[in-house]
Formats: C-alpha cells, structure tokens, sequence
C-alpha cells in the first residue's frame, strides 16, 4: 500500500463537529477499502487567498493515509459529490512526518527576528521619517518670489 496526505477545505458555514464528521466519514471509506488512516489534524478556519464557490474562508483537515490507490480514488470520488467540500488535495509521500505538521507548530513571536534587522528606534521625533525632498528652508531666503515675476 502507498502513503499519501490528504488535505481538503470545507465550506465555511458548516460547524467544527460537521468538519469531524465528515473527517469520520472518509476515514470509514478508506477503512471500508482496506486502509489505515494515521494522524488527523484540523487546522481550522482560516481565510482563502481568493474566493473559492463564494466562500472567502474554509475550514481545513488533514489525513495521513496509508491505503491502495482504489481506496484513495473511491474518497475523492464522494469528495467531488459532496457539496460541502471546496477543494481536495492528495499527495503520494515516501513517509509520514512525525509530530505536527507545519501548520500546527505554533512559533512564538517573540522568537521570530523582527523584519527591520532589531534596529533601534531611530528618534525623529514628531516630524516622522526625514524625506530626500524635505530639506528645509532656502538658502537664498525664506520665499520664492511672487508667480508672475518668475519667467
């Protein structure tokens, strides 16, 4: 049998115990065609990068699967009845991550580098940022002389 992760998107109205349930559901299918599935993970709701069948956020699960190839299309092929699935994805992997996946290792933000290099505070003051342009009064006096005598 081949190892495969398998993520979907369910639409956004439906509940987190509807997300398990169908999780339960596909698990019997791959179970009923004689596969495992291993860790299930549900990453939640999180907004889409563009509107997928008018939805702007879904709910997302992931499957490691270990099952034929029968099995894995029997699943997508109720996955594509079913309306409450947006989009699917199953991809053929040579082993299993252990521990959580990327999207469940939760990183501390005060860990992360800050993304202006940990400079420090430059002091401006209340003006702001200084500007190329911005370069004070005129040396040869305060005013530009009057519109009409400028040629």
């Amino acid at each position: 049998m081949a190892l495969y992760e398998h993520v979907f998107l369910a639409r956004q109205d439906v509940s987190a115990q509807q997300v398990d349930a169908l999780v339960e559901q596909y698990k019997g299918v791959i179970e009923a065609n004689g596969g495992t599935v291993g860790r299930i993970e549900n990453w939640g709701l999180k907004s889409l990068t563009y509107r997928i069948k008018k939805n702007r956020k879904a709910h997302y699960a992931l499957m490691d699967i270990d099952a034929p190839a029968a099995a894995i299309h029997e699943m997508e092929r109720q996955m594509r009845i079913n309306e409450d699935i947006l989009r699917y994805m199953t991809i053929a992997v040579e082993a299993h991550e252990e521990g959580p996946s990327a999207m469940m290792q939760k990183r501390d933000r005060d860990d992360r580098p800050r993304r202006d290099g940990d400079r420090p505070d430059r002091g401006f003051g209340d003006r702001g940022p200084r500007r190329d342009n911005d370069r004070g009064p005129r040396r040869d006096g305060d005013q530009r002389p009057p519109r009409e005598e400028r040629a």
